[in-house]
């Protein structure tokens, strides 16, 4: 794995101590305080102590779940050894339970804008962040792992970090070459323009080489706890961590191939090997096989993830550092975007002050001894009932008639001996009530230890209660405690997230195409990511999604016609969600209802009816008024009439009316005087004589 970085690659060719540095950074060479490989040790060495103890405690855990180990059974003959797993039974319900709130959705993480500016970025920090998650993760395999680890150890740890590669590969470019222009023109139209009269033609083709990025994703790994020292004074707190050291098995030709480790020839391969470092845990399969040619040799590097004052300032800044036995081949300061150890935990059963939770296996170790203890008595008393044991007097045989009884021929017995007497069938005790009795007390403790019952009696009304009250008081009850381990797995990978969100924003290709559906794809800029935002994730438990998924079904029943088709559409929504149908939830979105064809043109035909209706009566409104208008019209004109007779009667009594008829006919006069005048000029007569 490779994790991309911006600094600068330099060599240095200055001997001391600083040689063990790696030289893939500029810091390196001026630090004026870097730690040295004794440094990095004494901090491995001091904290060794109590987390060897926490894994001896993890140890005993793991082997109780398996019966293996310590716990196994050892056998003895004629006697049981068989062990009931409880443990097992137990944490194989919890995988289930704690796994289905993270694998029923595709859409995990909700990413909240803080500002408004963010909205957008927050938007498509979703879409990236979801489909990182779903596809470049492997998602099933990771929550797999994560939920598991954290059953059966109490604690999980997550390393997040970043994945690039890229190939240098030949493509098929054209070759183009600049002319001049043909056309003349062309070529004065491109003069006059200013332009330079040259136009480009293809000429051909060549191959060139171009480098084409493979992977740059994100990644999520579940360690292995026995390979991860975390600083004992963080007190649960990983991020107060002083430093985490993180042991991992790698080979020449993944380090060389990654890029950004030096000093690799100084490497002492066998004096390093898998078997040679006790601290750190491999599988069996691991522990039984090694490659015997130098590149693919497995060794173990120790990674340093802390915080030291290199530049002698009293103030400590995040660096980095990998190295294999006393050789340092990396060194640098955090190359990640939010400066801080790139690992993330959580406890299922926290305790307080410690880095360390409790899984249910230390709940239940007892409760398992207890059960495997009398369930093998149990098995002794049926076998030796079922098999039976017979006594012989020894003189009710002979020789040849014993040997012909065992092989099962029939035989003479002697005669003086009564058959009765000389044959005894052994009888064994029944298996006491009380051993029932403890096996169902120590599963009912076990159930009321850890909440867990559908492995034993199933969530039944008897098994939980003869009341409705003590039943739905029971479920509630275990949904709770299931809830709260759900959450403290839910912040550890939110806070995972968060990393990937940092580092998407600063390592992502200046495009990524990121698919939707199958039909529908997005295009995301590197440069729309940056912001500040909060990360959620939903999750429930199955018994909560369906309590809400009843309530809601039961509004959408009571509201029945009465609601808008959108909310009724919206219940539908949120129901199948809760339900984990996501795909239906989709479509119930999306759907669009289509009319009835009879339905939509009797509406049609009620709606021309209305429109009809309303210009009837917007015909007769207009008709009421025009006969308001015409009355009124016509006692104005009357008013008017009324007016003109009085006025004409005022003037023939003021002699005003012989003047305006004297006026009259000298207007007329002057008008046919100028009328022939005109006549006159048309025919060349003279000027037109003035009017008089």
């Amino acid at each position: 794995m490779s994790e991309k970085f911006d600094e600068e690659v330099i060599y240095s060719d200055e001997t001391s101590d600083k040689n063990l540095y790696s030289e893939s950074t500029v810091e390196l060479a001026d630090w004026e305080n870097a730690p040295k490989i004794t440094d990095l040790k004494a901090d491995y060495t001091e904290a060794l102590p109590a987390h060897q103890l926490q894994m001896t405690k993890v140890k005993t855990w793991v082997d109780n779940l398996n019966i293996e180990g310590k716990a196994a059974i050892t056998k003895r003959t004629g006697r049981s050894a068989v062990a009931p797993k409880l443990i097992r039974k137990q944490a194989e319900w919890r995988y289930a339970a704690l796994s289905e709130p993270f694998l029923s959705t595709d859409d995990v993480f909700n990413v909240e804008p803080i500002t408004f500016e963010d909205k957008q970025a927050a938007v498509q920090n979703q879409l990236v962040l979801n489909n990182q998650f779903n596809t470049k993760i492997k998602k099933n395999r990771f929550i797999d792992e994560f939920i598991r680890a954290a059953v059966d150890e109490g604690t999980v740890i997550l390393r997040v970090g970043w994945e690039y590669e890229d190939t240098v590969v030949e493509v098929e470019q054209p070759i183009i070459e600049r002319v001049p222009v043909q056309d003349p023109m062309q070529a004065a139209q491109m003069a006059a323009q200013g332009m330079e009269p040259v136009e480009e033609i293809q000429t051909g083709t060549e191959m060139v080489e171009e480098t084409q990025i493979i992977k740059n994703q994100p990644t999520l790994e579940v360690c292995d706890l026995n390979n991860v020292l975390v600083d004992p004074t963080c007190k649960g707190d990983i991020e107060k961590a002083q430093f985490l050291i993180y042991s991992f098995e790698t080979d020449l030709s993944e380090l060389k191939k990654d890029g950004r480790y030096t000093n690799l020839e100084k490497i002492n391969i066998s004096g390093n090997s898998v078997l040679s470092e006790p601290d750190h845990a491999q599988t069996l399969e691991e522990a039984t096989f090694s490659f015997k040619d130098k590149p693919r040799q497995k060794f173990v590097a120790y990674e340093y993830w802390g915080y030291w004052d290199i530049n002698k300032t009293g103030i400590v800044e995040p660096i980095v550092a990998t190295y294999v036995g006393d050789t340092i081949i990396r060194m640098e300061v955090n190359p990640f975007p939010d400066q801080q150890i790139p690992f993330v935990m959580a406890q299922m059963l926290p305790k307080r002050n410690s880095s360390y939770g409790e899984p249910d296996g230390a709940l239940l170790e007892d409760n398992q001894k207890i059960v495997g203890a009398v369930t093998r008595g149990m098995i002794d008393i049926m076998g030796r009932s079922a098999n039976g044991q017979l006594g012989i007097r020894k003189d009710a045989l002979d020789v040849t008639n014993r040997r012909k009884y065992e092989r099962g021929l029939d035989y003479e017995f002697n005669a003086q001996v009564d058959p009765r007497q000389a044959f005894h069938m052994g009888a064994y005790p029944e298996i006491p009530r009380s051993a029932e009795a403890m096996l169902a007390l120590q599963n009912q403790e076990a159930e009321s230890l850890t909440g867990v019952k559908a492995f034993s009696s199933g969530l039944s009304g008897q098994a939980l209660g003869n009341t409705a009250t003590g039943i739905r008081g029971t479920l509630d009850a275990t949904s709770k405690r299931e809830l709260g381990i759900l959450r403290r797995l839910a912040t550890c990978i939110s806070e995972a997230g968060r990393k990937i969100l940092a580092m998407n924003a600063e390592f992502l290709s200046e495009e990524e195409t990121v698919r939707i559906t199958n039909e529908e794809f997005v295009q995301v800029r590197r440069d729309d990511l940056a912001g500040n935002f909060d990360l959620r994730l939903t999750i429930s438990t199955a018994e909560t999604d369906n309590e809400k998924a009843q309530e809601l079904a039961f509004m959408l029943q009571t509201m029945g016609n009465s609601m808008d088709p959108s909310m009724g559409q919206m219940l539908l929504e949120e129901i199948a969600m809760l339900r984990k149908m996501p795909a239906l939830a989709k479509r119930i979105k999306e759907y669009q209802p289509q009319p009835d064809p009879i339905q939509q043109e009797r509406g049609q035909l009620e709606l021309e009816l209305l429109k009809a209706q309303i210009s009837n009566e917007q015909a007769k409104a207009a008709e009421n008024q025009v006969d308001m208008q015409l009355k009124l019209a016509k006692t104005r004109n009357l008013e008017s009439k009324s007016d003109t007779e009085d006025l004409s009667f005022l003037e023939r009594e003021s002699g005003a009316d012989m003047d305006k008829e004297f006026e009259r006919k000298d207007f007329d006069r002057r008008s046919q005087l100028d009328l022939k005048a005109a006549e006159n000029m048309l025919k060349g007569d003279g000027a037109m004589a003035p009017s008089i």
